[in-house]
């Protein structure tokens, strides 16, 4: 039963807090007003389409108005036709086939009488970026400067154990034994966090767990078993924990995958990357985008994007383009690339006809040839670098071409990587979501993303020193607090992956971390990595109170906590041991009385009560989401 109870809190433990309200018509507008706008008027009054001149997705839009005139006067909601036009039976009416809620309507009013003056947009003076001693520094300073400014206490920060096994759960991807967090607090207090840090970051826990991040992140989640096995068998796996071992420039790591020519053993694996795609161009591109823009492109597939500016229908088709002479080479994991073809036009909107040049949204353009008029290009020997290899590399490759520009003069890679690892360690990324850096979403501390992206790309894209930034900021040792997400002023909770959940399990249950039966299971059950917004299943409560998998390893075999925990001398003792191992703490005075009279109240079958203890503590909301 108690293992029942903790279980099913699961499926509430992730509700997401309301965003507060405020007088400040900023914060308004991108906490409520977009988003309401995005749904049901940017269709019609966006960057794709404005009927009667009017514009709805940007305030400064707003305010210019329509062809008749201004649609809002700042402070009084009820005399701007924008607001009237939203109230029940107006003529004319908008939504034109919709009514909106009166919630709905009160955060139209609430936003324009927060405009008590109509805002100036501030002329932009360019200044240096500020100079600091390390990423930590940076961090700090710049954090703690947006509290200031928004007038926010942070919370305290979180006690050692938290902190401990907070960073292990980052850098290794599990919990530490016990033995490892005794090891910690008992450290010198000055140099106990960095060490620490670093001997994560040197040990092959962080390489696995950094490839177990990045592969989703870059390939999604395998449906089935036989994907996961073709990533490792094809050398994906191992190409990935090459790059991360030898800390890699990160701008290599991704030119040679983007790239797919292998030009050595331990990168004999980044040619998956594409490989696996199966020659669909478009999926490419849309796989590619995240990485070396920061954000995704599809929706610009037929026509510029809806709601981002920037983004045109020119850059999905061209970022497709950049690979559309790329085939996979049968018997092998090989993908080749022809010296001709792949010219392409797509259509807008307007029935235009455009060619689908490789731009990049750095404005950057690959130059190329086209052919003439009704002229086709003749493929040839002359055409290749050496015409006898397999696969034969052209002497001018699009995707290769597209690759250097994409990682030798683009700052948007940079920023991209800064603001996912941000993300995968804060809980959300300083642009929110973290693959969705653009025009919409506007970065919530601009000087430190700006300042984290510059700083990579100048330490040639060294991945652990933005990582051992982070982690010993102060803003990532903070405590719980209740605040709005975007100030990091309190730690957030954030969901463990399958892979931290099945190797914490493991520890908990006192065996080894290793085993991939289990960590396949949860992986069916729980597949999400890094969700947007995270909504906890039936399936996944089901998979928790009844995994056979997971029964396993609380088995009370000789060498697992199980049998350990139920030979000591009393309930209260094994109580205590529960919770030293699976959660790293003592249990308050609550949590001691309850769980000691359910362990009296089993006594007759010791083994048994401590197996459904330890079940019921290691599916509870706090094992399963980082502290």
């Amino acid at each position: 039963m108690l293992r029942r109870v903790i279980t099913t809190a699961l499926l509430f433990s992730f509700a997401a807090s309301p965003i507060a309200d405020g007088a400040d018509a900023t914060a308004l507008w991108s906490g409520k007003v977009q988003a309401l706008f995005d749904v049901n008027c940017v269709k019609c009054h966006g960057p794709i389409e404005q009927k009667s001149g009017l514009e709805l997705d940007t305030p400064e839009a707003v305010l210019k108005g329509s062809e008749l005139g201004a649609v809002i006067v700042p402070g009084k909601p009820e005399e701007s036709l924008l607001y009237q036009n939203l109230a029940p039976k107006s003529d004319p009416h908008m939504p034109p086939k919709k009514q909106l809620t009166d919630a709905e309507r009160e955060i139209v009013r609430e936003w324009i009488a927060a405009m008590t003056v109509a805002p100036v947009e501030p002329v932009a003076t360019p200044r240096p970026p500020r100079e600091f001693g390390s990423v930590t520094e940076a961090v700090d300073t710049l954090i703690a400067e947006g509290w200031e400014r928004r007038g926010i206490q942070p919370a305290a920060a979180a006690d050692e154990r938290t902190w401990c096994r907070r960073v292990y759960l980052d850098l290794a991807g599990r919990i530490p034994r016990q033995a490892e967090l005794d090891e910690f607090l008992t450290a010198p207090a000055e140099t106990k966090r960095a060490a620490l840090v670093e001997r994560l970051l040197a040990s092959e826990d962080y390489v696995v767990r950094m490839r177990e991040l990045w592969d989703v992140l870059l390939m999604g989640r395998g449906k089935r078993d036989s994907v996961e096995d073709r990533r490792k068998k094809n050398g994906w796996w191992a190409f990935l924990e090459n790059a991360f071992r030898a800390d890699r420039p990160w701008n290599e790591t991704v030119r040679d995958f983007l790239v797919a020519r292998p030009d050595k053993p331990e990168n004999k694996g980044a040619s998956w990357f594409l490989f696996e795609r199966r020659n669909e161009h478009q999926r490419i591109a849309e796989a590619v985008a995240p990485v070396v823009y920061g954000t995704k492109i599809d929706c610009a597939q037929c026509h510029d994007h809806p709601l981002a500016r920037e983004i045109k229908q020119g850059h999905y088709w061209g970022l497709v383009a950049a690979f559309n002479r790329s085939k996979n080479v049968e018997g092998g994991n090989a993908v080749g690339e022809s010296a001709v073809g792949g010219f392409m036009n797509f259509t807008n909107l307007k029935k235009e006809s455009q060619p689908a040049l490789v731009a990049l949204l750095t404005g950057r353009t690959i130059p190329e040839t086209w052919p003439a008029g009704e002229q086709k290009e003749q493929d040839g020997d002359d055409r290749y670098v050496d015409p006898k290899a397999k696969p034969r590399v052209p002497k001018f490759s699009r995707r290769e071409a597209f690759a250097e520009a994409a990682t030798t003069d683009n700052p948007l890679l940079a920023r991209a990587f800064v603001n996912r690892m941000w993300a995968a360690f804060m809980g959300r990324g300083i642009v929110h979501p973290a693959d969705e850096m653009n025009g919409r979403n506007a970065p919530s501390h601009p000087e430190l993303l700006d300042w984290l992206a510059a700083d990579f790309a100048s330490h040639q894209y060294e991945v652990r020193r933005v990582v051992r930034g982070i982690v010993l900021s102060r803003a990532y040792a903070l405590g719980t607090a209740v605040a709005e997400p975007e100030t990091f002023a309190g730690a957030l909770e954030r969901p463990l992956s399958a892979e931290q959940i099945a190797r914490s399990w493991r520890i908990a249950a006192g065996l080894s971390p290793g085993d991939d039966t289990l960590r396949r299971a949860v992986i069916t059950a729980i597949p999400e990595v890094m969700p947007a917004d995270y909504n906890a299943t039936f399936q996944q409560a089901q998979f928790l109170s009844n995994s056979p998998a997971f029964a396993g390893i609380l088995k009370p075999a000789s060498d697992g906590n199980v049998g350990r925990i139920a030979t000591l001398p009393d309930s209260a003792d094994r109580v205590r041991e529960a919770f030293l191992i699976v959660n790293g703490r003592l249990p308050d005075a609550e949590e001691s009385t309850q769980t000691t009279a359910f362990l009296h109240a089993h006594s007759g079958k010791p083994e048994e009560a401590v197996r459904d203890l330890l079940w019921a503590m290691m599916t509870s909301a706090e094992f399963l989401t980082t502290p």
